[in-house]
């Protein structure tokens, strides 16, 4: 499974990360990947693999880590993965991260999906 999380500086996209970590149970073991591009958690079999592609030059080097051999081996999040579009998968949850200027403390967030099933879900949610 992955999920593209573009949006701004500031945006919220490692706070979604953080959320999607506690459910696992390692809300304690976050950091930011912004300088080594990807960290690796593991819980009960569950591999995680939370990307920050904002530093790379380009898809090159995404390609030079091996990054799309992640895509197959677990739950990836990727911040600014519009960045390496090209070496997404076809079939992704692309969540888009905006801030709010009416208040600081609000998220608004684009949902869009290339994978069938999500589409009737995500089509009628409301928050």
């Amino acid at each position: 499974m992955l999920l593209c999380l573009p949006g701004d500086l500031g945006s919220g996209k490692t706070k979604f990360t953080e959320g999607i970590l506690s459910y696992f149970g390692l809300e304690n073991e976050i950091s930011s990947p912004t300088f080594t591009i990807v960290n690796e958690y593991e819980k009960n079999d569950v591999k995680i693999f939370h990307f920050d592609v904002y530093r790379l030059a380009d898809v090159t080097e995404f390609y030079e880590i091996g990054g799309e051999e992640y895509f197959e081996n677990g739950i990836c999040l990727v911040e600014w993965g519009e960045l390496i579009k090209e070496a997404l998968p076809k079939k992704y949850l692309h969540i888009t991260f905006e801030k709010d200027e009416n208040d600081e403390n609000v998220r608004i967030l684009k949902v869009d999906t290339t994978l069938k099933r999500w589409e009737d879900y995500f089509e009628n949610f409301k928050c």
